[in-house]
């Protein structure tokens, strides 16, 4: 059983390639597709960008909601799902609540599974031991407590906030693990915890290995 989790640095549902790329790791070709906005506080808004980005494709979406719960199973919920979409938000809010409320265990037990895990921004950051999060200040600071289904870190929208590249850093020099950095619209892909590609869903999307060295620029192949 291939393991698969497809982190993207931000703005993931509005890069159509992107979308078309994480589907076609599903094993039916009608998968079900399950978003947790939980990230967001369950927001509205986000909910309905999904279901208008996903709208028209051969999928079965649905919603998990954390905020007003209710689903009783969520174990059988997500392993139920082919494909599950985590969307952006407060990183270090949403994990709290995840485990809480048993998600976090429910998503590994997914994973190891086959289900493909996906998700930008707070939805990139989680897969990992730890990233850069603005949860807890807008000027950024270190998240060491991520699920760890992947080693290393995460920081996603590289080229969209300007303190990231100078943040990033200067964490993993005070101890965060090395890892990737990735721009809005680009995707890193993982098989069985081994990156295997780097995917771009527009033009010019870069990615980057950070160590205590510094920036080791990776190739990103464009879509469409």
């Amino acid at each position: 059983m291939t393991r698969r989790i497809i982190p993207c640095g931000g703005r993931e549902l509005f890069h159509p390639a992107l979308v078309d790329y994480v589907l076609s790791f599903a094993k039916p070709k009608r998968p079900k597709v399950l978003f947790l906005p939980t990230a967001s506080g369950d927001s509205a808004g986000y909910l309905l960008t999904f279901y208008q980005q996903l709208a028209g494709r051969e999928c079965e979406l649905s919603h998990l909601l954390l905020f007003d719960r209710a689903i009783g199973d969520i174990d059988r919920l997500v392993r139920d799902q082919d494909v599950v979409i985590v969307g952006g938000g407060n990183t270090a809010n949403m994990l709290a609540i995840w485990r809480v409320h048993g998600v976090d265990r429910a998503l590994r037990a997914a994973y190891e599974a086959g289900t493909v895990l996906t998700g930008w921004s707070a939805g990139c950051i989680c897969w990992f031991e730890g990233g850069t999060t603005d949860s807890f200040t807008p000027e950024l600071g270190a998240l060491r407590d991520g699920l760890g289904f992947l080693k290393g870190s995460a920081t996603p929208h590289y080229d969209s906030e300007e303190r990231r590249p100078m943040v990033y850093p200067r964490e993993i020099a005070a101890g965060l693990p090395e890892g990737i950095a990735l721009d809005d619209g680009v995707a890193a892909s993982y098989e069985n915890e081994q990156l295997v590609e780097v995917v771009s869903g527009r033009e010019g999307g870069r990615a980057f290995m950070v160590d205590r060295s510094g920036e080791r620029p990776l190739a990103v192949r464009r879509l469409g």
